[in-house]
């Protein structure tokens, strides 16, 4: 089955799941409440387990250089993406140019990204996912607050170095290299909670749509840009870079599918928290995710053909 198929194939599910939370926040289940909990839950615990139960196998130089390159293209992916934004985003509204900006670089690699990735390579992709999230949390911290507040944070740093995922990656790999595995029973009870990924991701998701007034969303040109350029451009021009490189295509397929993930939810949480247009931030994320059924399956499309 070609990487386009299977990846439309989840999506789909994705977004069946994504239609139970719109609903379930319009027959009052949900509310805005309950979702910031379960989104607290998502990030705080369930994503951090699935994380660190992908480190859980047995060591061998092939993984370790895996992960190696899908850190150094990591870093060349967010470098591309800052570059790409800087270069194409302008206008006129000079107050929404470092959201939108934003918007094309972080991507939503944690909600979106490991339940695709673990469609298509199982918990070794998410292996190699973690590369990508480890290097984007340094940086959303650092160069996004930068990108958003225009100034330095140095407490920013510090933050990231104590979240959840980052305690994740650092431990999940020190018990992969010194080939630590956990007991079967706490594995397993791990592994159970790290399943909730994927249908909580999407609830939650679909809950935030079901808030937004999706009419007038459709309406923004602007929005229709943005996606364009985060959405297609960018991993476009990264799969272009990166399909003659002699590594193995599942890290360079992860690498460009997390670059080519919808906007961040970290978009808006930073709208937010540092007075920028929040209502702008939710209506890129909602689109941008409604828009990823069909981006998602055409850069698979191209990379399958490419990467023959």
């Amino acid at each position: 089955m070609s990487l386009a198929v299977i990846a439309l194939n989840q999506i789909l599910i994705m977004f069946l799941i994504m239609v139970l939370g719109f609903f379930c926040y319009k027959i009052k289940i949900i509310n805005q409440e309950t979702n910031k909990k379960l989104s607290d839950f998502l990030l705080l615990i369930v994503n951090p387990l699935l994380i660190f139960n992908s480190y859980q196998r047995d060591f061998n130089k092939e993984l370790l250089n895996g992960l190696a390159i899908s850190f150094a293209l990591a870093i060349i992916s967010h470098i591309v993406a800052i570059g790409g934004a800087w270069l194409l985003v302008r206008g006129k509204n000079k107050q929404d140019i470092p959201l939108e900006r934003f918007s094309c670089i972080y991507s939503n690699c944690g909600f979106m990204g490991i339940p695709l990735v673990n469609s298509l390579y199982g918990s070794e992709g998410v292996f190699y996912l973690t590369a990508y999230m480890t290097v984007f949390n340094l940086l959303v911290w650092t160069h996004g607050v930068i990108l958003m507040t225009g100034h330095r944070n140095l407490k920013a740093l510090v933050k990231t170095l104590i979240s959840p995922t980052f305690i994740a990656s650092i431990a999940g790999l020190i018990f992969f290299l010194l080939t630590i595995r956990t007991p079967g029973i706490l594995f397993h009870s791990m592994d159970y909670v790290a399943s909730m990924n994927t249908p909580l991701a999407m609830l939650i998701a679909g809950v935030t749509l079901a808030q937004s007034e999706i009419k007038k969303i459709f309406r923004k040109g602007r929005i229709y840009l943005i996606i364009f350029i985060k959405q297609f451009a960018i991993p476009l021009v990264l799969l272009l870079m990166y399909f003659r490189l002699p590594f193995d295509h599942k890290v360079i397929t992860t690498a460009v599918l997390a670059s080519g993930c919808p906007v961040a939810a970290t978009g808006t949480l930073f709208a937010l928290r540092y007075n920028k247009n929040h209502l702008y931030a939710s209506e890129l994320y909602s689109v941008s995710t409604l828009a990823a059924i069909v981006t998602i399956p055409i850069i698979m499309l191209i990379a399958g053909f490419i990467l023959k």
